[in-house]
């Protein structure tokens, strides 16, 4: 109907938005929605609308009183404050309402207090039912009674909440009587319901309105009427403090301790607050819902237990039934106090309590300048009751709302609280000021600002000036605050108002007044009296005794302990809650003062009940005087969540009955309090009878035999309106006994199994469910009773908010007046918790339809059997676990559902040695994973003597005690345990309950998510408990093979286009100068010559110096000059011939330059190398003695700066000492600082290049890469070449003459070479030379040189800029010139790098477009750029799913929390064209897929220098079958896709098409499980941003053999068993991978190069061989467990197992038994004893004296360093054991082979004798190798010697080989090649791998590419994986 109507509710929508946003005002607003309204309402309805439900203005008040006398008002549904669309801005409509002022906020309707408004007490007076407005006999009704009444007529039409039907039967026609219906929770929404609240002050009746006015002029109004929990939102203080309770709680920012987070998890997108149905359901088309239970009445009116002509609803509210008491019972006691030893310590009466309360109030109103409503902290300790009794009370007749603070200790919780209230007076004593004091100052705190301290326990008592004057009550609608912490540990402050107070009260009252009395009652008249006036009989006190010891500040303890003594004027005995340990203390002082009612919680009760069962004379004996007699006790309240039947048994007939209770088994009340909710008792055992209203069956038979006999029997609707469940037809025999039953404490037997559907079976009941409690299977509960009256309770399912079906389990929603109305200053989560909107399915309609009434979520499941509540737990105490199966060919899944309670159980009973347990889920991977939390004595650490050393863990014992654990809650509830922690006892995060403490398990959830729980042992049980891990198409293949091409093929095909760029042919280039094209020059030497004979005397270098002041310069002919005379000396003093190999190991300097120029003229090969690093002389020697060798060095070129370095003494005995024993001959070192000095140039001395040297393959230059683990790659070019880049850079980059350039960092390779030494002779143009050391030193004066000399292209590194910025450079010098900054990457683009260096100059004036990322690769330093494309980087969030699968897939990130976000690298330079190609099939990729990037360029690379491998060869000679044939390609070994975007460009913003290429990374650095690809960087950046105690940039993830493996640098050493799951999570949840092994090192031992780079083969490398110096390593799989979830098993593993998770096992794979041990947890001492398997016969693996080897992994996974290191070959520091896939015999040698002509043996003993000269050299030249502190590594010595001279296998040849390989082998292997050739060895450069000896062949064998092992080539070669997996 109009209720449901969708456009009806977003239209109203709408205009609720526009009216909060101020774009209307509130009249037009209301015309508005009158016009919207009449086009889907009848005129009746819309008239009944605004009568009931109008938005009040401030001058409504009078209309509305004259109309409540005429008319009843129509209510619609129950609350309909959310009925169409939330007709206001829901419960903070007033915060934006127009008319603002300061009431209340959002109130609901007076009528609201509940019949009766309490209960009787020992005569009372019973009402008809039947309502009326004569009831009260013609006298005019007071306004509580006005309630009263109302409530009984008020609420027509209850069935109509249920039925969803706005029609005409909304309300009575003026002739029917409508049927009276339950006046419980019925909330009219006449006048102040939430949705009409107005701030204006409304005078109630009968008071004259200038007295009102008079009021509000004084800051105090009224309290507005309205009696319902919806009353109490935020009460007047929104008024006053509108800014604060309104805005400054509303805004979104995160709140760290107030509030928390939302607690419930929705599966299915639906969202209570939006009050969205949920989804769709599969239920039948009119699915049994159990409906709301209606609510009770109280069947009396309450009066007051000592007075019975005194109707308790004449006051309302606390502070008026005070001063009755103080007047009625002066001289009673009202409180007395005990010591734990049982003595009163003090007491005080209610005349004195009252006065003194009245003196606080008056004290407040004339001294605090406070406002009504205002907050005031009430801060006392728990013993101190009296004092916080009268401020509390004080509080309430002042009219302030009290916050009492129950934590007075924590100094943080205090200062929060006082805050969030912003109270500005805070009540305490003056003991605990002095307390305070002392910890303040003791902890150096400051005392919380804005708050003044008041000492009560001074104020002394009120004397009024003249009898019976006492000030008009006024209070607000708040009466206080209670602030308690969620399960979550979150702190919430709830809202309690008087009237919420009082009808709780009241029903509590009524509950006490029914109790029946024993049997043993006199029949004597207790009315009779004797002549002299007194009783005949005995009168008891009327008033009760209540003895408690919970916390009177909070919760049940405030509502029983405080305020229930002052309204029914009873007496309350409080205790310490540690009184109970005593024996027989707690029964003797229930004797003493003769409880009537005790109020206890089931710590308290066991404790003194199992010690009377221990020593029952004790009890008995406790004092001479008085044995224990509990006949006096009327009712035992326990305070608890859940029923413990078994208990209640021992309880009562092992300790109440012996202590002559005649009633023992009908004292036993438990109590279902809301602790979370302002502890507001909700269900207990009750006399007060009317269960027949609730409309639901209340015994199991009855419902059975005829469910719907109630509604069918014409005898089931009795006279007065309400439907009978039990038919007349009924004995009356059988209705006593069961009248009888009801009243009794039910229990249930219920089948385990079943609850884990949320079924509820019941197996037997009563007695027969006490006998057969033991039975397996089987669960017993008790229940609580029925709620409340006046309650309305609904049982919903918490997930989709729709109603439970019978005999099921659902979370308990109730909606009582004695509720409060919401959380202070949490709008949003008051919404969702306190106005929260169950959904039925209606029979005939497919879409779920709103019930009418809100409730209150309380957090609590159960099950509601009979109409009693039963409760299974909270909310958070349950654990979810997904199940799947397949039926009839159907895959199923489904949650089972298991209670915290229960397993905690079945642990403790038989798991020995376990001291406390706890458990919760985490959502990891769609999924809910169960961990379990273990205190156990052997968890801990604590010395076992005072002083002694800690204890040792026992790790077997924690592991089997975790499997245990594991395997008996597998056995008894099928719960598959994700992971089992251990720690010591007590340690668990607590919560204070009583002053008792239990471990909290949210709390523990809060601290596990965080790493923060203080585990030592943590055990996985993953094989078992994750199940939803993806699988590839080809789990055996991975992406590339046939197969997965073949399906992202087709996949693809219809839509898609093949991905390849366009090229921009530049054939002719033109000189800007001289207009000449710059083709007909084939070298650059013959093109300086140009340049010195036209622009002779123009500048051509010039140095700019460490202060910013330029050098001498030199002009071109001088430039010339200086060249010749470098050549010169070379030709004559160093006899340099043609061909041979200099080295050039200059500073940035122009002397480098020179003797570039002078090779080239020479026709020598330049091998430009960087200067040694004396801090890494354990890298950089080794470095450099491979080069002597490998190129055949003939001299090492250096100037005046790199001769000092090398003559130093720690250099050049370092270099000495290697070349030593390397047998290595070090070449003789020339400085061309200052040659002779040549007057000609270099034509006139002949120096010309003869046509042989510009042939195709005549290397002219050598660039020397070195990856981050110093391995080499060799590049050689030619002039074609030189030229080609030259001319691709100019074009490119559209450089000019009259731009100067800039050369700076990196000058021996790559971009940075050709700025240094080319480019300025290409454009004749001058290049100024700005030395890094000075930039390191100084970085502003690259700007300054930038900005100087207005220079438009330069060059930089990502780490260059971050010095600059980390030093603030640059920031004012202004870079308008700049045009192009070029930031080399050689890998996927680091997202920040843009970001941050567009913020750090945007001052200088740097355009946001001028900063570009550059693709580099080792083959070509610029396949990519981004230089004059006029845009932002373009940045694309790519699905991370099917990125694993190939698929590039780009999605919303809001959408998809992680999704990975890529930017692009640019489009394509000039002369350049790049291709995606499937690396395994060669084709061309299609749109939407990923693949190998292949580049045609002019400026590529021909060859890695020296190689003449065929199959590397292949490397430079891609040719795709797909496309053009003839177009010959360099494989670049990264993978990455091309991108069409459009942008607008340009002034007039035209859109331009544009394909730029995205880089993801190197192929190399991918690894495969179960056929889904993985890039590491991701993984590796999600596990450093999951914790902050792991280092940024400081972890890294391989392969080693069939293991997964992290390694982390971490911060701390303790506890970093609770860093694993985190890590374990974070990686299955963004990744879907399981790890086998994760292991930390220490801050620093995380290997790094120069650059802050990870050193990846490093760290395999000494992985692998043990050497790894880890702090502790923890196993996450179970090594045993066969099959494994995930598990991809190969064919061609010759019946071994594989990797857990790869897609094929290597040949080199480590046996699951071996490889990782049995222990989760391994510190290195046990690590370095395991041994290491290999299977494969001709294998042998070392790992003692020789550098073991790592023979080759999954072949698709590990090779990590990206295609760089693949060519690699010589530098030998740590090296890599990444996989060998490929033949290792190469017929290669650079110049020569250099064999070495000691025997292997020899060498190591050499070695051996030269480690020790190494050490001491180390510690004489302090530069430490960065890697000295693992075993691998000899401090300082060189590190080739680690690896080649451990490996006493190795041949000399393969020694001299390994340095040798300076290139990529992609060299298909035919089956019978395979391993006899060595190819599971991997060595790194010189020597550097782990080899595996092969015992098999003598023959020398040169040293393997490395390549092999970098890049994963097994898409390339798939054969070689063949040949290895079969070998």
């Amino acid at each position: 109907m109009a209720d449901n109507d969708p456009g009806l509710h977003a239209r109203l929508e709408q205009l609720e938005h526009e009216l909060e946003d101020g774009d209307i005002t509130r009249k037009g607003y209301e015309k508005r929605r009158t016009m919207i309204m009449s086009q889907y309402l009848s005129p009746l309805q819309l008239e009944q609308l605004n009568t009931g439900l109008r938005v009040r203005n401030a001058d409504d008040a009078g209309e509305e009183a004259a109309q409540q006398q005429q008319q009843r008002p129509l209510p619609i549904g129950n609350r309909m404050s959310y009925g169409l669309s939330e007709i206001t801005a829901g419960p903070y409509a007033s915060f934006y309402a127009e008319d603002g002022g300061g009431g209340d906020d959002g109130q609901m309707d007076e009528q609201h207090t509940a019949a009766g408004n309490g209960a009787a007490a020992t005569g009372f007076h019973v009402q008809t039912p039947t309502p009326g407005y004569n009831d009260t006999g013609g006298a005019a009704p007071s306004g509580v009674q006005r309630f009263q009444e109302q409530q009984l007529g008020m609420h027509r039409e209850r069935q109509n909440s249920y039925n969803f039907n706005l029609g005409p039967s909304l309300s009575p026609s003026a002739g029917e009587e409508a049927r009276p219906d339950s006046r419980g929770s019925q909330y009219s929404s006449q006048n102040n319901t939430m949705v009409d609240s107005d701030y204006a002050f409304n005078p109630p009746d009968g008071k004259p309105l200038q007295l009102a006015e008079q009021q509000q002029q004084q800051g105090w109004s009224s309290p507005g009427g309205g009696n319902s929990r919806m009353s109490t939102m935020l009460g007047d203080s929104a008024g006053y403090f509108s800014d604060f309770t309104g805005q400054q709680m509303m805004d979104d920012r995160p709140r760290e301790s107030y509030g928390g987070p939302q607690r419930y998890s929705i599966g299915e997108a639906f969202s209570p607050t939006a009050a969205a149905p949920p989804p769709l359901s599969h239920l039948p088309s009119a699915p049994m819902h159990q409906l709301p239970l209606e609510p009770r009445d109280l069947p009396f009116a309450v009066y007051d237990p000592h007075n019975g002509n005194t109707p308790m609803s004449k006051f309302d509210n606390i502070g008026a039934v005070l001063r009755h008491r103080g007047k009625m019972q002066a001289r009673q006691p009202a409180y007395w106090i005990l010591d734990p030893k049982g003595r009163e310590v003090s007491s005080i009466t209610w005349d004195k309590l009252t006065s003194r309360a009245e003196k606080v109030a008056q004290v407040i109103r004339d001294k605090s300048n406070l406002y009504r409503g205002d907050r005031v902290a009430l801060v006392y300790r728990d013993t101190e009751i009296i004092d916080f009794a009268i401020a509390l009370l004080g509080c309430f007749i002042a009219g302030v709302v009290a916050v009492p603070i129950n934590n007075v200790d924590d100094y943080q919780k205090l200062s929060l609280l006082l805050t969030t209230t912003q109270a500005h007076l805070a009540l305490t004593t003056d003991n605990n000021l002095k307390i305070f004091h002392r910890d303040i100052s003791a902890q150096k705190l400051k005392w919380p600002p804005g708050v003044e301290w008041w000492k009560t326990n001074e104020f002394g008592s009120y004397h009024p000036k003249k009898k019976d004057e006492a000030t008009p009550l006024q209070v607000p609608d708040l009466a206080y605050i209670e602030f308690s912490r969620a399960p979550t540990g979150d702190l919430r402050g709830v809202v309690l108002s008087h009237r919420t107070i009082m009808h709780q009260m009241a029903c509590l009252s009524a509950v006490v007044a029914t109790v029946p009395k024993g049997e043993d009652t006199d029949t004597f008249s207790s009315t009779l009296r004797t002549a002299d006036g007194a009783f005949v009989a005995p009168r008891h006190g009327r008033g009760e005794i209540i003895l408690s010891y919970l916390d009177p500040r909070e919760g049940a303890g405030l509502i029983l302990g405080v305020l229930l003594g002052v309204y029914g004027g009873h007496t309350t005995v409080w205790l310490e809650s540690r009184t109970v340990d005593t024996p027989g203390m707690y029964a003797n002082l229930i004797t003493k003062y003769r409880a009537s009612i005790m109020v206890a919680d089931y710590p308290g009760l066991k404790r003194a009940a199992y010690n009377y069962q221990q020593d029952p004379m004790a009890t008995r004996n406790f004092t001479k005087k008085m044995e224990p007699n509990f006949a006096c006790v009327k009712l035992c309240l326990i305070d608890c969540l859940t029923v413990d039947s078994e208990f209640h048994e021992i309880l009562a007939d092992r300790w109440l009955r012996p202590m002559r209770n005649t009633r023992a088994r009908d004292l036993v009340a438990p109590m279902l309090c809301l602790p979370e909710h302002g502890g507001m008792i909700i269900s207990v055992r009750d006399w007060l009878g009317g269960e027949e209203r609730m409309g639901c069956p209340l015994s199991i038979q009855d419902g059975e035999d005829s469910p719907d006999e109630e509604l069918s029997s014409p005898t089931a609707v009795q006279g007065n309106g309400y439907k009978g469940l039990l038919d007349s037809g009924n004995s009356e025999k059988k209705k006593i006994v069961r009248s009888r039953n009801r009243t009794e404490l039910s229990e249930v037997l219920l089948d385990k199994e079943s609850l884990k559907t949320n079924e509820v079976v019941v197996l037997a009941m009563g007695e027969e469910a006490r006998k057969r409690a033991n039975e397996p299977g089987t669960v017993r509960a008790g229940a609580f009773g029925y709620p409340i009256p006046d309650a309305t309770l609904a049982l919903v399912d918490p997930e989709t908010n729709l109603l439970c079906a019978p005999f099921s389990v659902g979370e308990i929603w109730v909606d009582s007046p004695s509720l409060s109305g919401g959380f202070w200053a949490l709008p949003k989560h008051t919404e969702t918790i306190f106005h929260a909107r169950p959904y039925r399915f209606v029979e005939g309609s497919p879409t779920p339809a709103m019930i009418e009434p809100e409730f209150l979520r309380t957090g609590l499941l159960g099950c509601i059997i009979e109409g009693k509540i039963f409760i299974l737990g909270l909310y958070e105490d349950r654990i979810r676990q997904r199940v799947e199966w397949v039926e009839h060919g159907a895959h199923e899944i489904e949650h089972r559902y298991f209670f915290v309670q229960h397993l905690v159980t079945s642990v403790m009973k038989t798991v020995p040695k376990i001291y406390d347990c706890s458990a919760f889920d985490a959502h990891v991977n769609g999924e809910y994973l169960p961990i379990i939390l273990i205190e156990t004595q052997a968890a801990s650490t604590a010395p076992t003597t005072t002083g002694g050393p800690p204890r040792q863990l026992d790790i077997p014992f924690l592991d089997s005690l975790s499997e245990r654990v594991m395997e008996v809650l597998y056995q008894e509830h099928h719960l598959r345990v994700y992971c089992v922690m251990m720690t010591a006892p007590n340690t668990l995060p607590r919560v204070v309950k009583n002053g008792r403490r239990d471990i909290g398990n949210m709390l523990c959830r809060k601290e596990f998510d965080n790493g923060n729980l203080p585990c030592v042992h943590v055990k996985f049980g993953v094989e078992r408990a994750v199940q939803n891990l993806p699988l590839g198409d080809d789990p055996a293949g991975g992406i590339w093979s046939p197969l997965a091409s073949q399906v992202r093929q087709d996949m693809l095909a219809l839509h898609s286009d093949k991905q390849y760029s366009g090229v921009d042919h530049r054939e002719v280039v033109i000189d800007d100068r001289t207009s000449t094209p710059l083709n007909q020059f084939s070298n650059i030497h013959d093109l300086m010559q140009w340049r010195v004979s036209r622009q002779a005397e123009e500048l051509s270098y010039c140095t700019i110096d460490g202060r910013g002041r330029e050098g001498k310069g030199s002009n071109w002919k001088k430039f010339d000059a200086k060249v010749a005379g470098v050549a010169m000396y070379l030709k004559n003093k160093v006899k340099v011939q043609p061909g041979d190999h200099l080295l050039l190991m200059y500073t940035h300097s122009e002397e480098f330059v020179y003797a570039v120029h002078a090779c080239i003229c020479l026709g020598a090969i330049a091998v430009p190398m960087a200067p040694l690093d004396a801090n890494r002389l354990s890298e950089d020697a080794p470095a450099l003695l491979h080069m002597m060798a490998d190129f055949r060095i003939k001299a090492i070129l250096v100037n005046a700066d790199v001769d000092t370095l090398l003559k130093q003494k720690t250099v050049s005995q370092h270099v000495k000492q290697s070349a030593l024993i390397l047998k290595i001959h070090i070449p003789p070192t020339f400085n061309t600082t200052k040659p002779p000095k040549q007057s000609h140039g270099c034509r006139e001395l002949g120096l010309t290049i003869r046509p042989a040297w510009i042939q195709s393959g005549y290397p002219v230059i050598i660039w020397t890469y070195w990856t981050p683990d110093q391995r080499r790659i060799a590049v050689q070019l030619g002039h074609s070449t030189l030229m080609a880049l030259c001319k691709v850079q100019k074009e490119t980059c559209q450089m000019v003459s009259t731009r100067p350039v800039l050369g700076c960092v990196r000058s021996t390779m790559g971009l940075g070479f050709l700025h240094t030494c080319m480019m300025g002779i290409f454009l004749a143009a001058p290049t100024y030379i700005v030395s890094p050391v000075d930039f390191a030193g100084n970085p502003n004066i690259l700007f300054q040189t930038l900005s100087r000399y207005k220079i438009k292209d330069t060059y930089a590194t990502a780490q260059m800029l971050d010095h600059a910025i980390a030093h603030n450079a640059g920031k004012t010098t202004p870079m308008h010139e700049l045009k192009n900054l070029m930031i080399s990457t050689e890998q996927r683009p680091r997202a920040d790098v843009y970001q941050r260096v567009k913020v750090a100059f945007a001052q200088a004036g740097l355009d946001r477009t001028a900063i570009n990322t550059i693709y580099s690769h080792v083959l070509n330093p610029m396949v990519a750029s981004r230089s004059y494309m006029c845009i932002e980087p373009i940045e694309l969030y790519l699905d991370s799913h099917s990125l694993r699968r190939g698929l590039v897939v780009p999605v919303d990130p809001d959408t998809e929390p992680f999704a990975l976000m890529v930017q692009d690298s640019g489009m394509v330079p000039v002369s350049t064209q790049n291709s995606i190609v499937n690396p395994e099939t060669n084709r061309l990729c299609l749109v939407g897929e990923y693949g190998e990037i292949w580049v045609q360029s002019e400026a590529n690379a021909h060859s890695f220098y020296g190689s003449k491998d065929a199959f590397d060869v292949e490397r430079f000679n891609g040719r795709t079958i797909d496309g053009d044939p003839g177009v010959r390609y360099v494989r670049t070994g990264d993978l990455g896709f091309l991108h069409n975007v459009s942008r607008p460009i340009g002034p007039g913003g035209n859109l331009v098409d544009m394909q730029v290429l995205f880089v993801l990374g190197g192929i190399g650095e991918t690894f495969e499980v179960n056929g889904l690809q993985h890039f590491p960087m991701d993984v590796e950046n999600s596990v450093e941003r999951c914790h902050r105690a792991i280092v940024r940039g400081g972890c890294a993830i391989f392969q080693a053999g069939s293991l997964l493996v992290l390694i982390a640098e971490v911060r701390t050493r303790a506890y970093l068993a609770s860093l694993v799951p985190v890590i374990v999570n974070a990686v299955l949840n963004e990744h879907q991978l399981v790890l086998d092994i994760v292991a930390f090192v220490a801050l620093g031992d995380f290997p790094r190069s120069r650059l802050g780079e990870k050193q990846r083969g490093k760290i395999l490398a000494s992985w692998v061989s043990r050497k790894m110096r880890t702090i502790a390593q923890f196993s996450i799989r179970d090594p045993d467990a066969e099959g494994s979830v995930g598990t991809a098993m190969p064919d061609d593993a010759m019946g071994r197992r594989g990797s857990a998770q790869s897609g094929r096992a290597g040949v080199g794979s480590l046996r699951r038994g071996t490889g990782t041990g049995a222990s989760s947890l391994r510190h290195v001492e046990s690590v370095t004893h395991m041994t290491l398997m290999e299977e494969g016969e001709p294998l042998s693996l070392q790992t003692s004296q020789e550098y073991g080897g790592h023979a080759r992994q999954d072949s698709q996974a590990t090779s990590y360093t990206d295609d760089r290191d693949a060519r690699s070959d010589a530098t030998p520091t740590n090296e890599t054991p990444r996989p060998l896939q490929l033949n290792t015999t190469l017929e290669y040698s650079p110049v020569e082979p250099m064999h070495f002509s000691d025997s292997p043996e020899a060498l190591a003993r050499h070695q051996h004798h030269h480690q020790q000269q190494q050490q001491q050299q180390q510690q004489q030249s302090g530069g430490q190798g960065e890697y000295n502190m693992q075993a691998t590594y000899t401090p300082g010595g060189d590190a080739f010697e680690q690896f080649h001279l451990h490996d006493e296998e190795a041949s000399p040849g393969q020694q001299a080989s390994s340095s040798a390989a300076p290139y990529l082998d992609y060299r298909p292997v035919s089956p019978g090649l395979g391993l006899h050739e060595g190819g599971a060895g991997g060595g790194g450069g010189g020597g550097g791998g782990l080899r595996v000896a092969n015992h098999t062949r003598d023959v020398s064998e040169e040293w393997p590419q490395e390549a092999l092992r970098h890049m994963n080539l097994a898409p390339l070669g798939r054969m070689a994986l063949v040949g290895s997996d079969e070998a």
